[in-house]
């Protein structure tokens, strides 16, 4: 009797031993739950019968608790509990159900299938035994089975190759940029061109003013006989005007040289001047001509022009325009004197209703200089005179 005692002693002490060291790898779910179960009084205390007889009654404990993990109807944010903390009384616990006896083979019905895992909550899987930093053996895997990596339209090659710019040589830049200097003739025909400039009517102090400027050419490129002719006409009567008759040659794009004759007509001495000059067009567009004009008597004279158009549209266009006029002798006859003489300068609004016809309108602005102002007031007149003119541009 001696030594069964002690034996009966240690054998119950064993028994829970085995089942708290089976459970400790394991994190059961939260009991909270399980609250409304706990009304119910829930299978767990089956469970809690006598140790003697685990295997039967085991069965019943996880058929009986699945759906209990599939009703967390509580807040995700309330804390898990330790399930050692839960029970009420060392009966009730499920630690004292010894698991290494139980044959899970044999257990039926449990269709975790069905189960929705996502809702399992107080599974913490960070606390689970799981091996570290575990490589996996590729050598024993058949990657010809492996389908839809088609590695045939892959480029192994590498980075593609990148041909450098040669560097600019000084035969690319002379073929770039080619010497424009040089003319190049367009054939040996004759061609000509023909530009009444303005033709306009104004308001004179003694009448009605018509004033004209026009110009043509006919020739090549290079060389040209150039017609010019300006003056202005009070009620019939030329009151001043000249007409030039010049050899022009083009010496650079844009440019030629001129040399002719011009010849004065009007009420004044009829005189006759050899013209040397040039006429273009500058930067910026502007077109300007300059010529010198000796006559008679040592006399000699100089006309400077200048002309600018601006685009307002493709059809309307505002032109400036200056001329300057200076004498080297007086001409009291002509009422010219030395010295600079006149200056007009002016500005025209034309719309072109066709490149060849444009009906324009402005106003312009003459004022005389030194003795020249002096015989104007002595005639009777004014030295400086502002008129508004309409008029049209014809060319062809």
């Amino acid at each position: 009797m001696r030594l069964i005692l002690p034996l009966a002693i240690a054998l119950a002490l064993s028994v829970p031993l085995p089942a708290r060291a089976q459970h400790q790898g394991h994190v059961m779910p939260p009991p909270a739950p399980a609250a409304p179960i706990a009304k119910k009084k829930p299978p767990a205390k089956a469970v809690a019968k006598p140790a003697a007889k685990p295997a039967v009654k085991a069965p019943a404990t996880p058929a009986t608790k699945a759906p209990a993990r599939k009703r967390p109807t509580t807040k995700a944010t309330t804390p898990p509990k330790p399930p050692m903390r839960k029970t009420a009384s060392p009966a009730a616990t499920p630690a004292e159900v010894d698991h290494s006896t139980m044959d899970h083979s044999q257990m039926q019905g449990m269709d975790h299938s069905t189960m929705d895992h996502s809702q399992m909550q107080g599974m913490d899987h960070s606390k689970m035994d799981q091996p570290q930093n575990q490589e996996m053996d590729h050598s024993t895997m058949d990657h010809s089975q492996m389908q839809g990596m088609d590695h045939s339209t892959m480029d192994h090659t590498g980075p593609p190759q990148v041909t450098p710019v040669p560097s600019v040589t000084q035969a690319d830049r002379d073929a770039a940029f080619p010497d424009v200097h040089a003319h190049h003739l367009h054939g040996t025909s004759v061609q000509s061109y023909w530009l009444l400039d303005r033709l306009e009517v104004s308001d004179a102090d003694n009448g009605t003013a018509l004033g004209w400027e026009a110009m043509a050419w006919v020739g090549g490129d290079v060389q040209r006989i150039w017609l010019r002719s300006e003056g202005e006409a009070v009620d019939g009567r030329i009151e001043h005007g000249d007409m030039e008759v010049l050899y022009g040659r083009s010496v650079r794009p844009w440019w030629d040289v001129l040399a002719g004759v011009r010849q004065d007509v009007g009420e004044g001495p009829s005189r006759t001047w050899a013209a040397f000059g040039v006429q273009g067009l500058s930067p910026y567009k502007f077109e300007v001509a300059a010529t010198a004009y000796i006559g008679q008597g040592g006399r000699t004279a100089l006309r400077a022009e200048a002309e600018y158009d601006t685009l307002l549209t493709n059809r309307l266009i505002l032109q400036w325009r200056a001329e300057a006029n200076a004498y080297g002798k007086a001409d009291p006859l002509a009422g010219i004197g030395s010295g600079l003489s006149t200056v007009e300068f002016g500005a025209r609004l034309r719309y072109e209703i066709t490149r060849q016809f444009a009906p324009y309108f402005g106003v312009e602005h003459d004022r005389a200089f030194g003795n020249t102002a002096d015989l104007r007031r002595n005639a009777g007149h004014d030295a400086g005179d502002t008129r508004v003119v309409a008029g049209v541009r014809v060319w062809f």
